[in-house]
């Protein structure tokens, strides 16, 4: 890995723990929707990071998760568990942002940031962070 893709990869990393941080405040100021967004966002940061280690980028989030399933679900390196994680917070990530009617309940961001947390722990785990 260069030194670049380690600046980046720490960089992802670290953007990781403030999308959390700021999804568990926006969870509690009563903002589900944005908490859930947040979460996946935490997510997709740790991903980018890990594809980042391996020296494999991608701008597009299908293009992140796609890897991730191939590259860590696939593989073993990551428990199927994180791979089901990352499709559902997409999936409510969209809802949150998208969502004009429908909004995510609080139990699901609440759900969104625990998942986001336990993926950013793993993420640290496979990079030895």
């Amino acid at each position: 890995m260069s030194a670049m893709h380690t600046a980046e990869v720490n960089a992802n990393i670290e953007r990781a723990e403030q999308a959390v941080n700021a999804a568990k405040k926006l969870f509690l100021d009563g903002y589900h929707d944005f908490a859930a967004s947040r979460a996946y966002y935490a997510v997709f940061y740790a991903a980018s990071g890990l594809l980042l280690h391996e020296g494999l980028e991608y701008r597009k989030h299908s293009g992140v998760i796609a890897a991730i399933h191939q590259h860590f679900i696939k593989t073993g390196r990551m428990e199927k568990k994180f791979g089901k994680n990352l499709n559902w917070l997409f999936e409510l990530r969209s809802i949150g942002d998208y969502g004009v009617t429908t909004h995510v309940p609080a139990e699901d961001a609440e759900q969104a940031i625990s998942t986001a947390m336990d993926f950013l722990q793993k993420a640290r785990s496979i990079l030895n962070y």
